[in-house]
């Protein structure tokens, strides 16, 4: 069993920062990528970021390519989501999600199996 928990969110101004964090923990021992999603009000939960545990490589979601920085640090199991030049589009929750199955399409929700119950992100104009 795996757990997740996220830390970070909040409010703030269009052109400001945040910094998200993601704290796992339980069995982690057979992840390959951990990732962000979120969902706006009204909205499908979509693909923000993702890194590969061991590898490192990250992948983007075009919206946030040049704005949002993923980051893990192994040895305390966290996940962070440095979050710059943030727009009111921007606003959501935000949720982590551990990959633990070998497979491709590592942007699809549906290949992560465990997931944190989300952080609130409000970006003002």
């Amino acid at each position: 069993q795996v757990q997740l928990a996220e830390s970070g969110g909040g409010l703030a101004q269009a052109g400001g920062s945040l910094r998200l964090s993601c704290v796992a923990s339980g069995r982690t021992l057979s992840v390959y990528y951990m990732g962000w999603f979120r969902q706006a009000p009204e909205k499908e939960r979509e693909f923000v970021t993702t890194i590969g545990w061991k590898s490192g490589t990250t992948y983007y979601a075009d919206s946030v390519k040049g704005r949002f920085t993923i980051s893990r640090d192994n040895a305390k199991n966290t996940l962070y989501l440095q979050m710059n030049n943030l727009k009111p589009e921007d606003t959501a929750v935000y949720y982590c999600a551990m990959n633990r199955q070998v497979g491709s399409n590592i942007r699809s929700q549906n290949k992560y199996d465990d997931w944190g119950p989300g952080t609130q992100v409000t970006v003002s104009s």
